[in-house]
């Protein structure tokens, strides 16, 4: 089983709101990647600061903590460039600019089929 598990690009969720975050993980479940959560910044960084096998960070824009979610897409491109990086929100419009380079914006609410073509795009 920890070889299967292993296998799977691993996905990091941040997200504040408990049921969102269990949708998210449900979905990136089910589109074939593993799953860590963090609903704060903060957390984040000490996961990626504590795990070498993060594919993508999947955050949402509103986050408390030291920072939102722009600026921790910034943070994971200056220290973990070859992390992918998907922001999303329901209340914020981002643009290109906003974003690190590579970085993608998906406004909520998001489909499954929306969420598993971008990861697996930004994953191939």
């Amino acid at each position: 089983m920890s070889d299967l598990v292993s296998s799977r690009p691993v996905v990091l969720i941040v997200e504040d709101e408990a049921l969102l975050r269990m949708n998210a993980v449900d979905i990136v479940e089910e589109a074939g990647f593993s799953v860590v959560e963090a609903g704060t910044a903060d957390e984040a960084i000490r996961i990626l600061e504590s795990r070498d096998d993060i594919r993508v960070v999947f955050t949402d824009i509103q986050i408390p903590g030291s920072m939102d979610g722009l600026k921790l897409a910034r943070a994971v491109r200056g220290r973990w460039p070859p992390i992918k990086i998907i922001a999303t929100s329901g209340r914020v419009k981002v643009s290109g600019d906003d974003l690190p380079d590579g970085g993608r914006f998906l406004p909520k609410p998001y489909t499954t089929r929306q969420v598993t073509h971008l990861l697996r795009e930004l994953t191939s």
